[in-house]
């Protein structure tokens, strides 16, 4: 999961779909804004039942869709409404070339003070897998999550890191998260086996190797309890050497100039 740079809140409406009016969602110009209207009051009006408040209307990053900005019990958060105003969706628009959620508001957002830096101290890295040069100094920490897609994506990334930098060695940490259910017992096998070919079968989605019940709990438990003390809350999230976060997917060009301070 990612886990992104900012986080955005969503809303549970649950919406009749009497509450929309029907509408022609063709444009007729290059320019959907000429044909395609929705004010902040005819929005705050089809949106009367679930008790939020419209606080801004825009056009979303994909077309064919307004992005609201809405207001309920103090927070704040988006929903999407199709041009024809029959659908309502919530959740996130994610960029698929730079795996980064994309917003209209993302000014207006709430953002979170997320620590930047770690100290390194009492890092549980005898847990983890270790990828690259093991007797390297050079290290970085990455807090990765086996059914996370961006992680399987920066997982083959690490692998290409590891030869564009011979003299490193990265050590993956399995922070499974709550939203994927499976993951955990993933990162049990991964930390009691801490094998190469076990990692790589997490992170491809292939059976793993049976484990006891107790089976790398202690282990897993000290890596969630190190991530939670300092505010590592998403995945995938590189600790460099000097404890500095870097929190996102990142390809291992970016990752190999980041390592040069860069």
């Amino acid at each position: 999961m990612l886990i992104f740079k900012s986080i955005i809140i969503l809303f549970l409406f649950l919406l009749p779909a009497s509450a929309f009016a029907a509408a022609d969602p063709g444009c007729k110009s290059s320019d959907c804004a000429s044909c395609h209207t929705l004010t902040k009051e005819e929005a705050g009006e089809l949106l009367k039942n679930t008790g939020g408040v419209v606080r801004s209307v825009k056009p979303a990053p994909v077309k064919g869709m307004f992005e609201l900005l809405m207001e309920k019990d103090g927070k704040q958060g988006l929903i999407y409404i199709d041009f024809s105003k029959k659908y309502l969706l919530q959740g996130f628009i994610v960029d698929f070339e730079k795996l980064q959620t994309v917003a209209s508001h993302t000014d207006e957002l709430p953002k979170l003070n997320q620590p930047t830096s770690v100290d390194l101290q009492g890092i549980p890295a005898k847990n983890a897998v270790v990828m690259g040069n093991p007797k390297s100094g050079n290290k970085i920490y990455v807090f990765t999550d086996p059914d996370c897609s961006y992680c399987r994506k920066m997982h083959t990334e690490l692998k290409k890191l590891v030869k564009l930098v011979p003299d490193l060695a990265v050590y993956v940490m399995l922070y499974p998260l709550p939203a994927h259910p499976e993951a955990y017992d993933k990162s049990r096998a991964v930390v009691t086996f801490k094998k190469q070919d076990v990692l790589d079968k997490a992170f491809n989605g292939k059976a793993l190797p049976a484990i006891g019940t107790m089976d790398g709990v202690s282990e897993i438990g000290e890596i969630l309890n190190y991530a939670r003390r300092n505010g590592i809350v998403a995945t995938p999230t590189v600790v460099l050497q000097d404890g500095t976060l870097v929190t996102g997917f990142k390809a291992a060009e970016e990752l190999k100039v980041l390592l040069n301070g860069k």
